[in-house]
């Protein structure tokens, strides 16, 4: 029931409530969306990620929603074709996104090394672009490295070559832009020619309260001050049984917090939006995600990229599987149980296995 707190309306939510409300928002409840745009647009992201141990991380994130009726090329139609998606920093966005990102596009980078960065290759920066307005769209080794000023990579991502750095740095200032994808290949062009003219424009305020409002239906419930998740105000103040975290929930969900929630089992790609708040994992759903991929493989207790299984609106175990190339099979290495399987939810597990085999287009391995 709604407490009220220096005269503002506090929900108050079980722990039940609370993890309906956020499977409900990912779309990971029995009731499926019907296609790439329509889970975009309620997700606001879609992560990028190549590492393909069953699939990469796009893909599987689409499947695990829409199902069988998922086909890779629905996701490079959205984007390439019918322009409905972009692409930026990694993710996959709607284009009801972009006028939202703006202010933040006006404003990067903010940190002072990547600005100064910038402005010593101020000549650099007008090449790449005189480059990809009179040539593009261009990969990024098809256009010249000028760069007076080379920063390198402490983290790796990044080779000598200073064009991709930069044609990132003009992606998240909304000048350039990538048009479509050669295999993994990036294919760039000027911003205006992928997006069209007509953009919508906000006034910044209004265009950060309207990104903070499209944060929170992706989430359903946020903690108020998760980096993970920046809400801020948007939405509606909340406490959740059992947490002193003070929260936000989404209206929306909010009045449909009562509905009946039909439950199904999902296997979440490691990289999967729903895990990105481990704190949120740990404070509702009780669960304590450690991805294993960068350990010791002596140290690793569930495989170096086991998929969490996620039941109804409880996460019972993990999913250690990869794609024999070998054999041509989906092979299971375990099914590490957090909660004792019942049968019928043994029989679930599996029935889910073989839907994802048939998917993939292989056969299920045995256990091994």
């Amino acid at each position: 029931m709604p407490a009220s707190t220096l005269g503002r309306v506090v929900h108050e939510l079980t722990r039940d409530q609370a993890r309906r409300i956020i499977v409900r928002a990912q779309l990971l409840d029995a009731d499926r969306p019907g296609d790439v745009v329509e889970v975009a647009e309620q997700l606001g992201a879609i992560k990028i990620d190549p590492t393909a141990v069953i699939t990469s991380c796009q893909h599987m994130t689409l499947w695990s929603r829409i199902g069988w009726s998922y086909e890779p090329g629905q996701l490079q139609k959205a984007v390439e074709v019918d322009r409905l998606l972009f692409e930026l920093d990694g993710t996959f966005r709607p284009m009801s996104m972009l006028p939202l990102l703006r202010p933040q596009m006006r404003r990067w980078p903010q940190h002072a090394r990547g600005r100064q960065w910038l402005e010593a290759n101020d000549a650099f920066r007008k090449d790449v672009i005189a480059r990809l307005r009179a040539e593009g769209p261009l990969t990024a080794d098809q256009i010249p490295d000028t760069a007076q000023v080379a920063r390198d990579s402490a983290d790796g991502w990044y080779g000598p070559n200073q064009v991709p750095r930069m044609l990132e740095a003009l992606s998240r200032q909304g000048v350039v832009a990538v048009t479509r994808r050669q295999g993994r290949t990036r294919v760039w062009d000027i911003a205006e020619r992928v997006f069209g003219p007509d953009v919508p424009d906000y006034p910044d305020e209004e265009a950060l309260r309207l990104l903070a409002e499209r944060r929170l239906q992706a989430a359903g419930l946020a903690k108020q001050t998760s980096p993970w998740t920046p809400v801020g105000e948007a939405g509606e103040p909340a406490r959740v049984e059992g947490s002193k975290w003070k929260w936000r929930v989404d209206p929306e969900a909010l009045a449909r917090v009562d509905e009946e929630v039909d439950g199904r089992v999902v296997f979440l790609n490691p990289y999967d939006g729903m895990l990105f708040d481990r704190p949120r994992l740990r404070e509702v759903f009780e669960f304590e995600y450690v991805l294993e991929q960068f350990k010791p493989k002596a140290q690793r207790v569930y495989g170096h990229f086991a998929h969490p299984i996620l039941m109804g609106d409880r996460f019972v175990g993990l999913l250690d599987a990869a794609i024999d190339r070998n054999e041509g099979v989906l092979q299971v290495n375990a099914i590490h149980e957090l909660l004792p399987f019942e049968p019928e939810e043994e029989e679930m597990v599996r029935a889910e296995l073989d839907e994802l085999a048939q998917w993939l287009g292989i056969p299920l391995g045995g256990m091994r």
